[in-house]
């Protein structure tokens, strides 16, 4: 389960730009063909209108014609950080084909100006909270989360956040002249579906939810 807050002064501030989005995004979905939505974004159009997605292993419904989004399994709202991430993909979806080509935050619109930001509360935290066996405890984590295997690194595996947009996690050990370091990574296709700070929250996200796959979160 995603959980907002507590999170270092730059990520809190994305978090917060979220929520006046989720009215616009509301508006401008109902602009959207149904038909077109599905296909853009990935989801499955049910026979009622509403929406079928799945984020972060679990499944939500979107109900149009006020969007709003309730977890699939209990009918429940999720909080309103969820229902912003999720409406914001819902938006920005333009149907571009993933692209498994992977880069580095920095690499992203605008990703240069918070790379060091984005290290540090991301990536350097995968590797401090691992701690000693971080190699294996990444392992670990990433399989116990049916993550799919890249060559990458020593280890790194790749994750559906959302049906098309992937995010990948990969670990370097170190040795006596370099620490160990991991890296989170996004398709180059990715601003095709979330702005550069919805980025960051869900790469955030997912170093969260491999700690505690690890039992290290």
């Amino acid at each position: 389960m995603l959980q907002p807050g507590g999170h270092p002064r730059g990520l809190q501030e994305w978090y917060d730009k979220l929520a006046p989005r989720v009215a616009e995004a509301r508006a401008r979905l109902r602009q959207i063909p149904p038909a077109k939505l599905e296909v853009w974004a990935g989801c499955v159009l049910e026979p009622d209108g509403s929406f079928r997605l799945p984020f972060f292993w679990r499944e939500y419904r979107i109900c149009p014609p006020d969007f709003v989004v309730r977890r699939a399994d209990t009918g429940e709202e999720p909080s309103s950080f969820i229902q912003a991430l999720i409406l914001t993909y819902l938006v920005t979806a333009d149907g571009a084909t993933p692209s498994r080509r992977w880069v580095a935050f920095h690499s992203l619109p605008d990703g240069m100006f918070y790379a060091q930001a984005f290290r540090g509360y991301a990536e350097d935290r995968l590797v401090r909270e691992l701690g000693e066996g971080g190699l294996e405890a990444f392992r670990a984590g990433c399989v116990r989360l049916k993550g799919e295997p890249l060559d990458l690194g020593d280890a790194a595996y790749a994750f559906p956040v959302f049906p098309r947009l992937h995010l990948a996690a990969a670990y370097w050990v170190g040795d006596e002249e370099f620490p160990s370091r991991a890296s989170i990574l996004f398709e180059d296709s990715a601003p095709h579906y979330m702005p550069t700070d919805g980025l960051a929250i869900l790469g955030s996200q997912l170093v969260s939810q491999i700690l505690r796959a690890a039992g290290k979160g």
